[in-house]
């Protein structure tokens, strides 16, 4: 199988100056890789949750597809006024901004084991936000999971005591440099 990283396409000054954006959708287009990508968080979960939460918007696919895999279902967070039912939101600061998400009150069951998925962790903000929202819920979180982690940022520790899995770690020191002058 191809590994993963090389099907990572860098996007330097994305969204702004100073970001490198590491763009997943080569990966998605990959069938092998894309396929061997879902089967390796797949596999890591099954048996451990009852769904998997899907962070807008490229978590959706992770998310679905994770669950698909795994045959349970998927929840998912989504930006301000995207979702039509009763709803709890939470507010969160970006690597470049500060953003809110929403999840339908009725996404799964209190008590529910749950796997929270999106594409990559930058500075935590993002998952922090929907981990908030599954313990609103009362469901139990088991991991968070992403393909790409920015180690540099250090978002393990703004998410502990939530464990983290990421398949592919960035660790730069021009982003490093690039993220400290914004």
């Amino acid at each position: 199988m191809q590994d993963p990283k090389q099907l990572i396409r860098d996007v330097p000054n994305f969204p702004k100056a100073g970001i490198m954006f590491r763009d997943i959708t080569p990966l998605l287009a990959h069938g092998p890789a894309w396929h061997e990508t879902v089967d390796r968080i797949a596999e890591r979960y099954r048996g451990r949750i009852d769904i998997v939460l899907g962070i807008e918007s490229r978590g959706f696919l992770i998310g679905s597809a994770v669950a698909y895999a795994l045959g349970c279902g998927i929840a998912v967070v989504r930006k301000p006024g995207k979702l039509p039912a009763a709803k709890f939101n939470a507010t969160y600061a970006l690597e470049y901004g500060v953003d809110t998400l929403e999840i339908h009150q009725d996404a799964f069951t209190p008590g529910s084991r749950v796997l929270v998925v999106d594409d990559l962790l930058a500075t935590g903000g993002t998952a922090e936000a929907a981990i908030s929202l599954v313990r609103q819920l009362r469901g139990e979180v088991i991991e968070a999971a992403f393909i790409i982690e920015l180690t540099f940022l250090s978002a393990r520790q703004r998410l502990a005591p939530w464990p983290v899995f990421s398949l592919i770690q960035y660790e730069s020191e021009w982003e490093k440099n690039c993220l400290r002058e914004l």
